[in-house]
């Protein structure tokens, strides 16, 4: 119920928490537990019931929820969830599940091979984010997002998606086909990072089928899948009463009932309904209590777990108020683990964790980076703080920072609720069926919390408790990944394990009442001497302040709750050097570095219980800061902007920690195929300029506290400052805060300094060779030409994105579909609005080493074809309806137009293209797109790269 407040280490597993009974408290909306088989939600829960969804269940045993939602507006979602996965494998089928997903969207009984794509484009749907499934340990999930949704559009769709999953094309053929490209998939998986999750699944589920069952499955299995093994597999799992559909959008649910009755009612099952397999529980006999491997391109690690089974069986009042106490517990460990890393502790970074894996085990984790190699030293210093959490209660202080953060977060859901898209909700419940909970209103989520908190629920007393009982466990087992062999550290770690620690969580330091007052004083607040419309009909309007900011505004209550701010000064990439410098460091370490008089801390205690956000980002031409925010919190959000230009602090810990962090990873950087592009690729394509792409180890080692702020202070100085605020605000009150904040700033004049020169490296006839140490079957093949840049060019930018949709769309089919050698090549045009050049196209695909020839073949191939003759209907058609519906989308939201305005008060070509956004990608034909290939798609232009397996590259992974 509460899964909106977790933040897990471990991404990919859901964040529950198990706790023994406590006393009887007083629960919200009494309600009793449902003993009815039906809404099916609901069954064995006490929670109030969310009334905007249906539930039923058809007569073959599929359940269905339906919604109405008109978040974006016209859509509609739909989601299928099958009973079925990876631990639903035999020996034999390890990767059956995951290769029937790609099997039953390939083709089925209504459509031939590939049709169900080509169909869902002409609906204005992208393949690969509006339609995609995934397969994980428990569950396989059908995903359809269909825009612009049309009841003729809905009947098609609905027959595709029950035809793939009653009855999929599983003949010799589409194996044959599919196989190579699953197989390429398993292939492109980072070889270290693989090995160390392989290492941490053995180790962690020691003795349980989630120990070894990974959804990707093994080679071997995989190959010798015939049609009649998957069939048998698909026959067994994909039977009606082990699907839910949820279908929600911007449609009337009963409408979408309806179809759910027609399409799926016909679903028949073969026989009874088979038990699901036993996932085992958690053992301390005769398992490993310690692991370690030895993987350089992963940074060292140390990581603790306590195991426990798996008891997750109803979502009631008391356990989502248990599990908030053991929250809160964890939660204050891992801010006091936070803390000592700041200050320049023994580790870069530390974590706890509290998760239900899988259906197989509650697990407590615990993630320790150390600086440099000394894993034990930072391990021990982190069991120190959760030791001290265990015998020292946290003080009521320290609880209610915690409780008043998690009701910030409550308040700001109930408050945006309306404006959930549906998407997000047809998630979530996905997520609470594979987990064995509920969903609920975000107002029973706060009135649960709230009782809760009035029942003294989270006194010290309890929450040391849980800080006790979180650590406890069925057994304790720790895996540690070092750079070098040490043939005593199985030793090292089990003495790591049994080892007593001495609690301390150092001085715990009390940070008292830090207010908004305490922000370094700005000056006298500046005076509009302008208000003009900017886009009438879009009520965006400009204002001009006496010092120079200019603020670009929009009032719009659509997203109720939701203010997006954005400040943009001085130029960006155009104002730093084009030679090795700190500027690297800059998103990771500016903002830490605190203002004024407060640091990180004591600025994390100010915003944490508002609707404040602080991200730095750096564009072409300017730097950024941004956040979300509500019209109360607002003036407040662009003061802590303003101060920051003003009054920056320059902590050391930040630049220290950063550089600790990149540089422990480095070696990761030659990994994989994927990760030298991520390195280099950037800075290759603008011929060696260090403002692009990872920097060297030297300059990392070479950046100092000092050399950080000699380059960022002067930087956080300059101008010109636009400050955009879009969203449900009230724009008087909006232009008296800018004009108190940034308005009262001294003047900063735009700099008239030349700008670095962005070259794109010339064309050769041989491609860039990089090489990599990770696996051997990997590489990575790169195929780029120049396009442009700047707002004079935005109408043909707009029209390249269509080209550059075409190419990858023929590119997918040829090299993934047909070919099999690539799971996810790519095709992507950009076009840098705030520089003068450095615009390209580009190709890219990980392909295996004796297929990068063959890569650019293709690659040249589709390019020399688009050159030599105009492309059909049909396909325009396929690649400009998913455009034209994402935009429409997208423009329901206020960052879209704030990002199409963006840099628009001091380039007028920006705000004048919006009006002619959607005539530029509509009018697009075949005739324009055939003239862009012809300018820009030169065979005499193009530059090409390939990653390569190293001397050092690993056989076999």
């Amino acid at each position: 119920m509460l899964r909106f407040l977790r933040s897990p280490l471990l991404a990919s597993f859901a964040l529950l928490t198990l706790a023994p009974a406590l006393p009887v408290q007083a629960q919200t909306a009494p309600r009793p537990v449902q003993t009815a088989e039906d809404p099916w939600l609901y069954k064995g829960s006490d929670l109030v019931h969310d009334e905007e969804w249906k539930f039923g269940r058809l007569s073959n045993g599929v359940r269905y929820a339906v919604r109405k939602n008109g978040v974006p507006p016209g859509q509609v979602s739909v989601r299928v969830r099958i009973d079925a996965g990876s631990l639903y494998e035999q020996d034999s089928e390890r990767g059956f599940a995951h290769l029937l997903e790609h099997l039953s969207f390939r083709g089925s009984t209504y459509v031939p091979d590939g049709e169900s794509k080509r169909i869902w484009q002409r609906l204005g749907v992208t393949f690969g984010s509006d339609s995609n499934a995934s397969t994980t340990f428990t569950e396989t999930v059908y995903k359809l997002d269909l825009p612009t949704a049309t009841p003729a559009g809905l009947d098609e769709s609905f027959k595709i998606l029950t035809g793939m999953l009653s009855a999929p094309a599983i003949t010799q053929a589409s194996l044959d086909a599919e196989r190579p490209v699953v197989m390429a998939e398993a292939r492109e998986q980072p070889g270290a990072q693989e090995r160390l999750q392989d290492m941490m699944l053995g180790l962690m589920f020691a003795g349980q089928p989630v120990a070894n069952r990974k959804p990707i499955g093994t080679t071997a299995a995989l190959a010798a899948g015939t049609p009649a093994t998957v069939k048998a597999f698909h026959d067994r799992w994909y039977r009606p009463d082990r699907a839910v559909v949820i279908v929600i959008g911007d449609m009337d649910p009963a409408v979408l009932e309806a179809l759910v009755q027609k399409h799926f009612t016909t679903w028949k099952a073969d026989g009874p309904n088979p038990p699901s397999p036993d996932f085992g529980k958690p053992s301390s006999e005769g398992h490993p209590v310690a692991a370690s491997i030895v993987e350089p391109a992963v940074p060292t690690m140390a990581m603790m777990t306590i195991v426990r089974p798996w008891t997750v069986f109803s979502d009631t009042v008391i356990f989502n108020q248990k599990r908030m106490i053991d929250l809160v517990a964890i939660r204050i460990i891992n801010r006091r683990l936070e803390s000592r890393a700041r200050s320049g502790g023994t580790f870069v970074g530390a974590g706890a964790d509290l998760s239900d894996v899988a259906r197989s085990a509650n697990v407590t984790t615990i993630n320790v980076m150390p600086i440099g190699e000394d894993w034990e030293t930072a391990l021990r210093d982190v069991r120190g703080v959760v030791a001290d959490a265990q015998t020292t209660a946290p003080t009521q202080a320290e609880i209610d920072r915690e409780l008043a953060e998690i009701e910030s977060s409550m308040k700001q859901r109930i408050s945006t609720a309306p404006v959930e898209s549906g998407a997000k909700l047809a998630e979530d419940l996905v997520e609470a069926v594979d987990i064995n909970e509920t969903v609920t209103t975000p107002e029973a989520s706060y009135d649960i919390f709230k009782a809760a908190v009035a029942a003294k629920m989270f006194t010290p007393a309890t929450v040391q408790a849980a800080a006790k009982r979180v650590f406890e466990g069925t057994a304790t087992r720790a895996l540690v990944n070092t750079h070098t062999p040490d043939p005593q550290v199985m030793t090292k770690v089990t003495a790591a394990l049994q080892a007593d620690v001495v609690a301390n969580g150092g001085k715990r330091r009390a940070l008292g009442n830090v207010s908004f007052a305490q922000l370094p004083k700005l000056g006298a607040p500046g005076k509009m001497v302008s208000r003009t419309p900017l886009l009438p009909e879009l009520e965006i309007e400009k204002v001009v302040f006496a010092n120079g900011v200019n603020l670009l505004m929009r009032k719009d209550s659509s997203e109720v709750g939701k203010v997006y701010v954005n400040v943009r000064f001085g130029r960006g990439l155009n104002a730093l050097p084009n030679r090795p410098s700190p500027a690297w460091a800059g998103e990771m370490a500016l903002v830490a570095g605190g203002i004024g008089k407060l640091g990180q801390e004591e600025l994390d205690a100010l915003i944490g219980r508002r609707q404040m956000g602080f991200d730095f980002d750096i564009a072409g031409d300017a730097f950024r800061f941004n956040g979300q925010t509500n019209k109360e919190d607002l003036p407040d959000q662009l003061r802590l902007f303003a101060a920051k230009l003003t009054a920056p602090a320059w902590d050391p810990n930040p630049i220290v920690r950063a550089k600790t962090a990149v540089l422990s990873g480095y070696a990761g950087l030659s990994s994989s195929p994927d990760a030298v592009l991520g390195r280099d690729l950037e800075k290759l394509l603008h011929s060696g300029d260090p403002r692009w792409g990872i920097p060297a180890r030297e300059t990392i080692e070479a950046t100092t506290p000092a050399s950080f702020r000699k380059l960022w202070e002067p930087l956080l100085a300059t101008g010109p400052i636009e400050v955009e605020v879009f969203g449900d605000m009230d724009s008087d009150a909006t232009i008296k805060a800018v004009g108190e904040t940034l308005g009262a700033l001294k003047p900063r004049p735009a700099s008239t300094a030349p700008v670095p020169v962005v070259a794109f490296p010339a064309h050769a006839d041989k491609p860039v060779v990089r090489t990599h140490s990770g696996k051997a079957d990997q590489a990575a093949a790169v195929i780029a030409w120049p396009t442009g840049a700047g707002s004079a060019g935005i109408t043909e930018s707009r029209k390249l994105e269509v080209l550059a949709a075409i190419f990858r769309d023929r590119l997918i089919d040829q090299l993934r579909s047909q070919a099999g050698v690539s799971y996810s090549p790519n095709v992507a045009s950009q076009w840098p609005l705030g520089m003068e050049s450095g615009g390209k196209l580009i190709a890219l695909g990980m392909v295996p080493p004796d297929k990068t020839e063959f890569f650019f073949k293709l690659a040249r191939g589709i390019a020399s074809d688009l050159i030599a003759k105009p492309v059909d209907a049909d396909e325009l058609n396929r690649a400009l309806t998913p455009i034209k519906q994402m935009l429409i989308r997208q423009s329901s939201g206020n960052m879209f137009w704030m990002r199409l305005v963006e840099g628009g008060a001091y380039d007028p070509a920006r705000v004048s293209s919006v009006a002619t956004l959607a005539r530029d990608v509509a009018t697009t034909s075949p005739v324009e797109l055939q003239g862009l290939a012809q300018k820009y798609l030169r065979p005499d232009r193009d530059w090409s790269m390939v990653v390569v397996p190293g001397a050092d590259a690993k056989a076999g992974g």
